[in-house]
């Protein structure tokens, strides 16, 4: 008989809003896991947040908290332009880390990232949850298997509501601190999604808009994809859609899935619709299907600790993540220009690489100068 192993044990750097469903997926977890410290620049609400987690120890940096425990994996959940620097440190102190979207603000940094992690052979993942739900775990195996037939057509669509107050927030809506609008940060998920079912994107041809927020970045934009497999798509970010909805809908050779949701589906939230002929990949759906909790944190978290204990690759790796955050840069980079953006070809010192906005925003920015 084996012995049990001890908890995995974890830490969490930045306690604001994100943490908590971090924190709420680990406790979920216990006695499996368990959050060692946690780690913010404002004491008073990391003590809250320890409070109200029942952690013990609270530290006032992150070296802080990698020289006093010793920790399986660190939860970065701090603002965007933050994941690099955390990332390289943990790396440098022997700990996978956990990143938040998007992994870094730029292509640059992802290959800045590549370079710590071949050097040190310690991982860098990045939270990318609805990959892990029951549902899409099942619709990936189908998709694996060949039992759907070639993947044709795609819709990919996350049409969000965020007021002029939501921007009020200092780093919000600024090129240099958050990366990009909603493309890097709120659609993001889905298009992973999409990636991650139908395959890799080979081109773009994308529009961005400032709408009406008060924000440097876009509040909209919209690209048409190709992909390695000859698939083509649409995906569509939005931050100024009163009637909020995430929709992917993936169109087989024998059957249509979709899945309508906001911020996390459950199994019953996807509708399975088999081609004439094919009836039989209906009961294949359904008898595959595990009802399951609403997709979030939790999934991949409880993923990457059996992976940990499989002696296996946690997902999702540096490379996957590198993929997704590449499109958002190329929606960006065609928006700008103008032009189609092919899979590979924003590297070296291209503008797109240093920065998402590539120095060419054609509108004027609103955002005040952070000191």
């Amino acid at each position: 008989m084996s012995t049990p192993r001890p908890p995995f044990r974890v830490g969490i750097i930045g306690t604001g809003g994100i943490a908590h469903a971090h924190a709420d997926a680990l406790n979920a977890l216990s006695p499996r896991v368990e959050i060692a410290g946690v780690v913010d620049l404002d004491r008073a609400r990391a003590i809250a947040f320890a409070e109200s987690f029942g952690v013990d120890r609270v530290y006032a940096d992150a070296a802080d908290l990698f020289a006093n425990e010793e920790l399986d994996l660190v939860h970065v959940c701090t603002p965007p332009q933050t994941h690099t620097p955390l990332a390289i440190q943990a790396m440098r102190a022997g700990v996978a880390s956990l990143v938040e979207k998007p992994t870094a603000l730029t292509l640059g940094e992802v290959d800045e990232l590549e370079a710590v992690q071949a050097e040190t052979g310690v991982p860098v993942l990045t939270v990318f949850q609805h990959r892990f739900g029951a549902a899409a775990r099942h619709l990936g195996a189908l998709v694996a298997g060949g039992e759907l037939g070639r993947p044709l057509v795609a819709t990919c669509e996350t049409l969000w509501y965020r007021p002029d107050e939501y921007f009020e927030v200092p780093w919000r809506g600024r090129w240099d601190v958050e990366g990009g609008g909603p493309t890097m940060g709120h659609g993001i998920h889905q298009f992973d999604l999409l990636f991650a079912i139908f395959g890799r994107w080979s081109q773009v041809s994308a529009f961005a808009a400032r709408q009406l927020r008060p924000t440097d970045t876009e509040d909209v934009s919209m690209a048409l994809v190709r992909f390695e497999n000859d698939a083509l798509a649409t995906v569509v970010n939005s931050l100024v859609s009163p009637h909020e909805t995430s929709r992917l809908r993936f169109d087989f050779e024998f059957a249509s899935v979709e899945v309508r949701h906001l911020y996390g589906y459950t199994s019953e939230d996807w509708t399975f619709t088999p081609a004439p002929g094919h009836e039989h990949l209906a009961i294949r759906w359904a008898e595959g299907l595990d009802s399951g909790a609403t997709s979030g944190h939790r999934d991949q978290i409880r993923a990457i600790l059996d992976a940990f204990e499989a002696g296996e690759a946690p997902g999702v790796d540096l490379a996957e993540a590198r993929h997704t955050l590449e499109f958002a840069a190329a929606t960006y980079a065609s928006a700008f220009r103008g032009a189609v953006v092919q899979a590979g070809e924003l590297r070296g010192e291209d503008p797109f690489v240093r920065s998402m906005s590539g120095g060419i925003v054609p509108w004027a920015p609103v955002k005040e100068v952070l000191a």
